[in-house]
C-alpha cells in the first residue's frame, strides 16, 4: 500500500525507515500537500500530512476522487485539516496527540530562560570579544508568577518543571483537571486574572475559534509592563500586529515565538538566497527582545521516533478496515 509523505524531511525519512513496517510503501515528496500538488496522492492507499500542509474540503474532494483512505497527520495539530468534510467523503483522518509534550515543555523553557538571562545578546558580545555586562542584567525566575494558558498535557509538564524553579503557578484551561494542577502547585484563575497577574505568559493552547487573537491590544493592556510572553501553541492565537505595537512601547518586555501566524511556506525551508517578502515578520526580527524559533519545540529524536510508531499504528488500524485509536 502506497502512502504519500508530504512536506517530508530528512529526518521524516529517517526516523520512519526506523518504523516496523511491513505493509507500506512510503513516497517522501517535499513539497506541501496543496491542490497544486495533491496529484502525487494518484493511487495512494493514504497520504501523511505535516502542520503547514493543506487538507481543505477542495484538497480532500480530490483526495476522494483518487481513491484516498486515510489522511494521516504526523503532529498534534490538525488546524489545517477539514475533518468534517474528510468524513463525509468517507476519508479517515488521525493525528499523533500526545508525541512527546516533554519535547515542547523543555523547549517553552529554554526559551524562557535564554531571554530572562540574555544569553543570545552574551554569546554574540563574547564572539565579538567585547566582555563588558552592563547591557547583560537579567531576573530570576523566582518567586516570578507565570501564567500558562492551556493546561493539557505540555501545560502540566512546563509547570511541573516551572515549579522546580520557585514560580509561582497560576493558568486558564476551559477544562480545567484539577489533579493535575495540585501536582504542579498551579492554581486555576480567569484569563483576566492571568493577564494582570503575570510576569511571564506562556502559551500551550490550541488554535480554534475561541483563541483566534486571543493576545491582542485589549488583552496586553491588561498585561503587567514589561511582560514576557512566550508562544508554543499556535501562531493565530497572537494578533501580530498588536503584539509589535506593545513591543514599540515597551509594554512587552521579552517575546519568545515557536510559531507565527504566517509561517506557512516560510518554516521549514531554508531562504537564505531569498528576499524577505514578509514585513511583518522581518520587523519582528529587528527587536533584540525577540526570540524566534521555527516551530521547532517537538524536534527530538524522541519525539521524531513517537511520531513515526504512531503514525504507523493509525495507518495499520485504517489498513485492518476499523478506524485508529487517534480518530479525529
Amino acid at each position: 500500500m502506497k502512502v504519500v509523505v508530504f512536506n517530508a524531511k530528512r529526518y521524516d525519512q529517517e526516523y520512519f525507515g526506523k518504523t516496523a513496517n511491513t505493509i507500506f510503501q512510503f513516497e517522501y515528496r517535499p513539497e506541501p500537500l496543496s491542490l497544486d500538488t495533491v496529484h502525487f496522492a494518484e493511487g495512494a492507499f493514504a497520504v501523511c500530512i505535516f502542520v503547514n500542509d493543506d487538507a481543505s474540503a477542495p484538497v480532500l474532494e480530490q483526495l476522494a476522487a483518487y481513491g484516498v483512505k486515510g489522511v494521516a497527520i504526523r503532529a498534534a495539530g490538525h488546524d489545517q485539516t477539514d475533518s468534517e468534510t474528510a468524513r463525509k467523503l468517507g476519508i479517515h483522518t488521525a493525528n499523533v496527540p500526545s508525541y512527546s509534550p516533554h519535547a515542547i515543555s523543555e523547549h517553552t523553557v529554554a526559551m524562557i530562560l535564554t531571554m530572562a538571562r540574555n544569553l543570545v545578546q552574551a554569546d554574540r558580545r563574547v564572539k565579538d570579544y567585547n566582555f563588558e555586562l552592563e547591557p547583560l542584567v537579567g531576573f530570576n525566575l523566582h518567586h516570578k508568577t507565570v501564567g500558562i494558558i492551556g493546561m493539557g498535557k505540555i501545560g502540566s509538564i512546563t509547570a511541573k518543571i516551572l515549579k522546580g524553579f520557585g514560580c509561582h503557578l497560576i493558568g486558564f484551561d476551559p477544562y480545567p483537571n484539577i489533579p493535575l494542577a495540585e501536582a504542579s502547585g498551579l492554581e486555576y484563575k480567569t484569563l483576566e486574572d492571568v493577564y494582570k497577574s503575570s510576569d511571564i505568559i506562556i502559551i500551550h493552547a490550541p488554535l480554534n475559534a475561541h483563541t483566534k487573537y486571543l493576545i491582542n491590544k485589549e488583552s496586553i493592556a491588561l498585561m503587567k509592563d514589561h511582560v514576557m510572553i512566550v508562544n508554543a501553541g499556535r501562531g493565530g492565537i497572537l494578533h501580530t500586529g498588536d503584539v509589535i505595537d506593545a513591543l514599540k512601547t515597551g509594554k512587552i518586555g521579552h517575546l519568545g515565538l515557536d510559531v507565527y501566524e504566517k509561517e506557512k511556506g516560510l518554516f521549514f525551508n531554508d531562504h537564505t538566497c531569498s528576499i524577505p517578502s514578509d514585513d511583518v515578520f522581518a520587523r519582528l526580527l529587528t527587536f533584540k527582545n525577540v526570540l524566534v524559533t521555527a516551530h521547532m519545540a517537538f524536534l527530538t529524536s524522541n519525539a521524531l521516533t513517537n511520531i513515526a510508531d504512531t503514525t504507523l499504528e493509525n495507518l495499520t488500524a485504517w489498513s485492518n478496515g476499523v478506524n485508529a485509536v487517534n480518530e479525529l
